[in-house]
């Protein structure tokens, strides 16, 4: 356990399991990013650990970023912790071995962009995605405005990114942003099942296939953060963004006024 939070990794049958906790909504810190970044990247060095479930405890796999008063977020005013979280981040992406994420609940924000870090996606029905940037007054981060379009393609990207919606598991499953869909019950038993086919093949040429798939991900991910967290920088400073934290926070409309 370190601080608030608690990550931890096992090994069953060549799929190495990180589950990660921070209650009550899993909200992710620079302190989680990095943790769960050092356990990825040491399964690398892991002979008997050939693919990777990331999953989360709780209701809710991640609900992104806490920029409410009290938040790890709250008082970045120098944006050195942002800085700081997609620094971690990026060494989300650069580890070998294929990653398969559950999705139980939410994955707001940050927490979608924590999703998308996957290489696959196995939700319920139940579960929520959202890039609910634009009703904080904010721009996409955490690399999501490139790895969105990437996945669903543009125009349902540019749907969830200038909405703010919240696309539920059946449509995140027509759309391509989860791969399978289980009951809530069955999702650990559907991404083993699924983890037990990847590993059953030969590593080597597991990982250099997943390279020459996802090409330079690492690049692309590290140049699209460096443009969102100037452009979050900016915006961060107006008045919108201080109404769109307060009325997400109290689950109402924006009254905004392009100050």
């Amino acid at each position: 356990m370190q601080g608030k939070f608690i990550v931890r990794t096992d090994i069953q049958n060549h799929v190495g399991i990180i589950s990660f906790s921070c209650p009550p909504y899993n909200h992710v810190s620079v302190e989680l990013l990095r943790a769960m970044a050092d356990q990825i990247l040491a399964l690398d060095e892991v002979d008997d650990c050939r693919v990777v479930i990331l999953r989360s405890e709780g209701k809710v796999f991640c609900a992104g970023a806490d920029f409410n008063e009290g938040g790890d977020f709250a008082a970045d005013d120098d944006d050195a912790a942002v800085l700081a979280l997609y620094a971690q981040a990026a060494r989300l992406y650069s580890n070998r071995k294929p990653v398969i994420a559950i999705v139980q609940g939410a994955a707001i924000g940050a927490g979608l962009g924590l999703a998308l870090v996957a290489d696959f996606r196995i939700a319920s029905e139940q579960s929520r995605f959202a890039a609910n940037f634009v009703k904080l007054g904010f721009h996409a981060g955490f690399g999501i405005s490139t790895r969105l379009p990437e996945i669903i393609g543009q125009q349902n990207a540019a749907r969830m990114l200038l909405t703010g919606e919240r696309v539920n598991g059946a449509t995140a499953l027509d759309w391509g942003l989860v791969d399978m869909l289980a009951t809530t019950e069955d999702l650990e038993k559907s991404a083993m099942h699924f983890a037990l086919q990847i590993a059953e093949n030969a590593p080597l040429a597991v990982e250099a296939t997943r390279a020459t798939l996802r090409g330079d991900i690492s690049g692309r991910v590290q140049s699209a953060m460096r443009f969102e967290a100037g452009v979050q920088s900016r915006l961060k400073k107006t008045e919108d963004f201080a109404e769109g934290v307060q009325a997400v926070a109290l689950r109402r409309p924006g009254q905004f006024s392009r100050k």
